[in-house]
């Protein structure tokens, strides 16, 4: 039970990508509120000429290991993000489905509306710099297990806080590792942990653990950030405009 840690990060950075011996579908979660940005949907805020969910979507389309892909939307944004898919002409989004109230609502509604596969790929769309590398060493790692989650070891020194606001103590960081999405399920074993409607998590690797799953951890990407706040779109901008400017002097 719980997350299985590679040897060492050089273990699944070394790995070949690109001959993958699976395929899987996607489930691209974008039903979230924006709360915490001002007021403006950051799903349609536009980051290097395009919007933010035009590049999540154009990763697992560019993805040749991704057969197909689940839009799970949100109401109030599904308009927009239709729209979007229409002139964006994205082949492989083949579906969309309306989210619920917390991320895992949402994610079952995507797993229950997607057609049959034997792996899925969950990630969020306020991650728009995830990378085909990225989700392939995703599908690579949960080979072994039937399940992974991108990660990075946490550098910061972590300090527990009462409800008082003092420190407690300091927890040792050692072994601890923050996740990110992509994260990577066999399609049975990602369905069972959500049909149990008593548990509850934060993340889909957090369901499959408490019924007693593996998930293997792999290294993630230090530019795959969440966007949650108006402040994290100046700093994908800025990796965006780094990672054309590598490409153009290749």
């Amino acid at each position: 039970m719980g997350i299985a840690m590679p040897d060492s990060p050089q273990d699944t950075e070394s790995r070949p990508t690109g001959m993958l011996p699976v395929r899987a579908s996607a489930i691209v979660v974008a039903a979230g509120k924006s709360e915490r940005m001002g007021g403006i949907d950051k799903l349609f805020v536009e980051i290097g000429g395009r919007p933010l969910l035009h590049h999540t979507l154009a990763a697992f389309e560019g993805c040749e290991a991704i057969n197909h892909i689940m839009l799970v939307l949100s109401l109030e944004a599904a308009p927009a993000a239709l729209e979007l898919l229409k002139t964006g002409r994205f082949q492989k989004v083949d579906g969309t489905c309306v989210g619920g109230a917390r991320r895992q609502d949402s994610v079952r509604a995507g797993l229950t509306a997607l057609r049959a596969c034997e792996w899925v790929v969950i990630h969020d769309a306020a991650r728009p710099l995830v990378t085909t590398p990225l989700i392939e060493d995703g599908i690579a790692a949960a080979q072994e297990t039937g399940a992974a989650t991108a990660g990075l070891p946490v550098s910061d020194t972590l300090k527990e806080v009462g409800s008082d606001e003092t420190v407690l103590w300091t927890v040792a960081r050692e072994n601890l590792w923050a996740a990110q999405t992509p994260q990577v399920f066999r399609y049975e074993l990602l369905s069972r942990a959500h049909d149990r409607d008593d548990l509850e998590a934060s993340d889909d690797a957090g369901l499959v653990e408490q019924i007693g799953g593996r998930v293997r951890i792999y290294r993630g990407a230090e530019t795959n950030i969440k966007v949650t706040t108006p402040e994290d779109l100046a700093v994908v901008e800025a990796f965006l405009m780094r990672r054309r400017t590598a490409a153009q002097a290749r």
